[in-house]
């Protein structure tokens, strides 16, 4: 049935300012909203090693799937499980920012950063693949629609492995094989965090030296401090590698607990300078914003409580001419819903952070189908949801009952 002018005034309550609507205010009060007449039955969490997966199951007999922080699987899906759930059964799914708020209250006291919005993350992107199944539509259309088709991405790696770190000779044998793929950027990780800041050593600029060297001047470089730095050291190194090896991008140059320190480094550097990605919600954003004062913005949709709040720091990142480059590093639904919120807004970079499809993760196994990538560009998603189809049966027994 089409939706007239007049059904359209009642349903927002508005039937007594128009002229062909005789219904009175209190019989317009009276009127409740439309629901959508689906109710949420279940929510289920797995705890594979190196991916949290949640599934929220509907009385229609369609579910939603979305991807959390993968840290610490287990503690994650607890509290998706123990938390989260009870707030979400017997809900209207199209609800969601009714249940985002629930969701990431309810579990304030365990903390607004870490697990808890990492957990959210998991429910609310199954909650916007559950919405795009239901409607037959993919997320990004949801959100608005930005008609994004592809993005550029860049390889990005980190320096830590199995047992211990990688060589300088292993760092640019993984930088070259990116190229030989076919990706114009590549971001290496140094991976020091603050338990490993201002090395004595000096393999950053070591490592970035050889990089340069092997893949050549035509290659734009990222190099990813992970916090590894005081302000002061890292203007200086920063200044070194772009008067050397011409980088385009630092990223995290110190503890994302200090924006004061992150400005000068902002203010003193030529190249770009992003952070982001240990920030959980649009509060800590608004503050890395108006005083770290980063070029771009890492959001990570898998850790920042999900799809709903990412879209609005997208949108508080915009007001304040930043662009959005999504932190990712998970090959599967995480990109998925990284590359549905880039589809939707009109701020994504140019080129976004993708790792590949890391075999070694053992995620492709959960899935029938997987994301396009073709010569170095990922396309975003045009099938309803985030766009992937969950195999069940694998992914059964890692439910965390």
């Amino acid at each position: 049935m089409s939706l007239t002018r007049k059904k359209f005034l009642h349903t927002l309550g508005l039937s007594s300012l128009a002229i062909a609507a005789p219904a009175s205010l209190a019989q317009a009060q009276e009127r409740k909203l439309e629901k959508s007449g689906v109710k949420i039955t279940n929510v289920k969490a797995y705890a594979p090693d190196s991916a949290t997966y949640v599934k929220i199951e509907t009385d229609a007999g369609i579910s939603g799937w979305g991807e959390g922080d993968h840290f610490q699987t287990p503690i994650t899906a607890q509290i998706i499980d123990r938390i989260i759930k009870p707030k979400l059964i017997g809900q209207d799914p199209f609800d969601s920012e009714y249940l985002w708020m629930q969701m990431f209250f309810e579990g304030f006291e365990g903390g607004n950063s870490g697990f808890v919005p990492g957990a959210v993350a998991g429910a609310d992107n199954a909650l916007w693949d559950l919405k795009g199944r239901l409607t037959g539509k993919p997320v990004s259309k949801l959100l608005g629609g930005s008609q994004l088709q592809k993005v550029a991405v860049y390889g990005s790696y980190g320096r830590k492995k199995e047992g211990g770190l990688k060589s300088i000779e292993e760092m640019v044998k993984e930088g070259t094989g990116f190229v030989e793929q076919g990706y114009k950027t590549i971001k290496a990780r140094m991976q020091l965090y603050d338990r490993g800041r201002n090395p004595a050593d000096n393999f950053t600029y070591e490592c970035i030296r050889a990089i340069r060297k092997a893949v050549g001047d035509n290659i734009d470089l990222f190099v990813d401090f992970n916090n590894g730095y005081t302000a002061g050291k890292a203007i200086e190194l920063g200044l070194k590698l772009y008067e050397h090896f011409n980088i385009k991008v630092v990223e995290e140059p110190v503890s994302s607990m200090d924006y004061p320190g992150l400005r000068q480094v902002v203010e003193a550097l030529p190249c770009d300078v992003n952070a982001g990605e240990h920030e959980y919600n649009k509060w800590q954003f608004r503050d890395l914003i108006t005083i770290g004062n980063p070029d771009c913005l890492n959001l990570d949709t898998a850790k920042c409580a999900g799809i709903t709040e990412c879209h609005k720091i997208a949108a508080m990142g915009h007001a304040f001419e930043k662009e959005v480059m999504v932190h990712n590093t998970r090959p599967t639904l995480a990109t998925a819903a990284s590359l549905n919120l880039l589809g939707a807004i009109p701020n994504a970079a140019k080129v976004q952070e993708f790792s590949g499809m890391r075999p070694e993760l053992n995620l492709t196994q959960f899935f029938h189908n997987s994301l396009k990538f073709e010569n170095g560009f990922l396309f975003i998603p045009t099938e309803p949801g985030l766009g992937l189809d969950v195999n069940e049966k694998a992914m059964e027994k890692f439910w965390v009952r």
